[in-house]
Order: structure tokens, then C-alpha cells, then sequence
């Protein structure tokens, strides 16, 4: 699989991402339903802890990209949904380390909502993803 950046400006590169992408030559592509902060029940974990919830909502998202063959580096759109927005970019540097690990910077978008899914989680991360 083949990743172009499109970037007509450079300022969300400092974010982590690009603007977009040309992808070429991918002939698999998995769709990911938002990935939270819970554990392997379900259950909502790290209530009020923004850091810890991204972090594990970024696992929980490794977790089923693994089962599918496939890891970070296969991930070409994000889409983020926070209930703090604030808190949520404070602690952004957590998507830029593990996708900055996996060597991409995919397009993203962060969206501020009102609630999730369960009470207590504050963030959600859905994934496309390409091999």
C-alpha cells in the first residue's frame, strides 16, 4: 500500500496529521466501530481520566486491528469523539506517540459531543484502515 500526504498547509503536521491522503494498491480495508475505554466486558474503565481512557480506547483499537491482520500503520482515517474537549487535546500527544511509532500521521477528525454511548466514558476513536 502506497500513502501520499496531501497537506496544502503544514499546521496540522504539528497536530500529528496529515489533511489527507492518496491511498494506492490497498486491497483490504477494515471499518472500526468506535473503540473506547473499556475493559474486555464492556465495562467502562478510568472514570475522569481522560489520559488513561484514550490510552486505552488506543489499545482496545490495536486490539481489534491485530485480530484483523493488521496494526497502526494500516490506519488511514480517525475520526475522535470527546466529551472534553479541552482535556482531550491536552492529552492528544498520546495519538501522535502511537501513530508516530507506526511512521503515519492519519487524516483526523475531533469532534466535541454532549455524551457517549456509557456513562463515564469521555472518548471514542473510530478507525478506517487499509492493506
Amino acid at each position: 500500500m502506497k500513502r501520499s500526504a496531501v497537506n496544502p498547509w503544514d499546521w496540522s503536521l504539528k497536530l500529528g496529521y496529515n489533511q489527507a491522503e492518496i491511498i494506492e494498491g490497498a486491497a483490504r480495508q477494515l471499518i472500526v466501530a468506535g473503540q473506547t475505554a473499556v475493559d474486555g466486558t464492556g465495562t467502562p474503565q478510568h472514570a475522569g481520566d481522560m489520559r488513561a481512557q484514550i490510552d486505552l480506547a488506543l489499545d482496545n483499537l490495536e486490539a481489534v486491528l491485530r485480530q484483523a491482520g493488521m496494526g497502526l500503520g494500516n490506519v488511514i482515517r480517525l475520526g475522535v469523539f470527546a466529551t472534553d474537549m479541552d482535556a482531550a487535546l491536552k492529552n492528544f500527544d498520546l495519538m501522535g506517540m502511537r501513530f508516530g511509532a507506526a511512521e503515519v500521521a492519519p487524516p483526523t477528525t475531533l469532534l466535541g459531543v454532549t455524551r457517549l454511548a456509557l456513562p463515564g466514558l469521555m472518548v471514542e476513536i473510530e478507525a478506517t484502515a487499509a492493506g
